[in-house]
């Protein structure tokens, strides 16, 4: 039996270069990165990143609820409201027990777990928040949707490290592919922008360290790449059957035409060397669209300007695609958004499907020796784009691939 197509019909963003689609989409085409010093890290091995600014969240959310949701949660209820405004629905005229809510988060709320854990050491008990859980757990932003939303389907809230944006849209296609419900609003969430963490990622050596313009450390695919730079945000979409969007007059943003995944089973931070586990993912989202490598016709990379990761990601675009299709890396402007980065990434592939256009790899002024991909630099490529696939690879070996296809 045929399965029935996936199509995307809104589109919501918040990230470090707006505060919604339209905007982050001319962020990223514009190549500059919004890295800058943080207070909140002051002391910080790493105290600068990629944030979201120009909102007020709790102003935005509603102060009688926002005051029981952490910054991850916000981001992605406010991600969510522009995406089911975007496909033009309403949820006071919905089923709400045929729509589903699947949202990833990397880290969730852990922010918040250490700013409570800091007042309880501080101060005592009885000064710590009587929400506090609910600014921590990291199945709160599906939670907060499905109740603004009034969605009473499967409520979900996948977590694969840098792969959960990717893994969440392939979990509410399998819900809809399944008769599970009509209508799934899937993406991906992350705040993760705590001295904690931060101090982690700079012991860990993945990270970038000062060494000049905070906006040009972060260089995919750059013989010069030194670490990835924090970002943080959030994408949310609404998927429905095509069908289903045909008869309600719908007209979708994109096909959700395949995804795969794997596990490297190799090392908890480190990428499978030579790249073929995550090309596996890779192979498996073309196998599921019923496409050939060489109908690709652009490639969002996971491109972390990481030394290893970007290594083995060139390798195996290499092998897979020996055309060379345009590559882009939004990392370069946005930072790693972590959770978030593959439903951000998934939706900037999404736009250029629309549009015609290729964001630029930010900072890559010269390209790593041997790394033989077409990376788009300087200024946004124009180019007709039918097909094109978005990598995520997270800690702990989690490779996710989605395959999105033009109406």
């Amino acid at each position: 039996m045929k399965m029935p197509s996936i199509a995307v019909t809104g589109l919501g963003m918040i990230t470090p270069v707006g505060n919604d689609t339209e905007s982050t989409w001319d962020g990223v085409c514009a190549g500059v990165s919004p890295a800058r010093t943080v207070p909140a890290l002051a002391g910080c091995a790493i105290d600068f990143a990629c944030t979201v600014d120009g909102i007020d969240l709790d102003a935005a959310i509603g102060r009688r609820t926002a005051f029981r949701m952490g910054r991850y949660t916000k981001f992605a209820v406010l991600a969510a409201r522009e995406a089911v405004l975007d496909a033009g629905l309403d949820p006071g005229g919905w089923d709400g027990s045929r729509v589903a809510v699947v949202v990833g988060t990397s880290s969730g709320g852990s922010a918040g777990l250490t700013d409570q854990a800091l007042v309880l050491e501080r101060r005592g008990a009885e000064a710590t928040s009587p929400v506090g859980i609910l600014l921590t757990i990291p199945n709160m932003p599906a939670a907060e949707i499905a109740i603004e939303m009034s969605a009473t389907g499967p409520s979900l809230a996948p977590c694969t490290a840098c792969s959960s944006g990717v893994t969440a849209l392939s979990v509410a296609r399998d819900l809809l592919v399944t008769g599970q419900c009509d209508l799934a609003i899937a993406g991906a969430t992350e705040s993760t922008l705590f001295p904690i963490a931060m101090t982690g990622f700079a012991r860990s050596g993945a990270a970038a360290l000062v060494d000049g313009d905070l906006s040009r450390l972060s260089r995919p695919f750059a013989a010069d790449r030194a670490g990835l730079v924090m970002g943080e945000g959030a994408a949310v979409m609404v998927l429905e059957r095509a069908a289903d969007a045909e008869a309600r007059g719908a007209e979708p943003r994109a096909l959700l035409a395949g995804t795969g995944a794997t596990t490297d089973a190799h090392h908890p931070t480190s990428p499978h060397p030579d790249g073929r586990i995550a090309q596996a993912a890779v192979e498996a989202a073309l196998r599921d669209a019923g496409w050939q490598a060489g109908d690709v016709e652009h490639i969002n990379a996971h491109g972390t300007a990481t030394p290893r990761n970007d290594a083995a990601e060139a390798a195996l675009i290499g092998r897979v695609f020996p055309h060379r299709p345009p590559v882009t890396a939004p990392k370069g402007v946005l930072g790693h958004c972590m959770g978030a980065a593959g439903a951000i990434e998934a939706g900037l592939t999404i736009l250029t499907l629309q549009r015609g256009i290729v964001p630029p790899v930010a900072n890559l002024d010269a390209p790593a020796p041997g790394f033989d991909i077409d990376c788009v630099t300087k200024q946004p490529r124009e180019l007709s784009v039918r097909r094109a696939v978005s990598h995520s690879f997270g800690f702990g070996g989690h490779n996710a691939v989605v395959a999105l296809q033009r109406p």
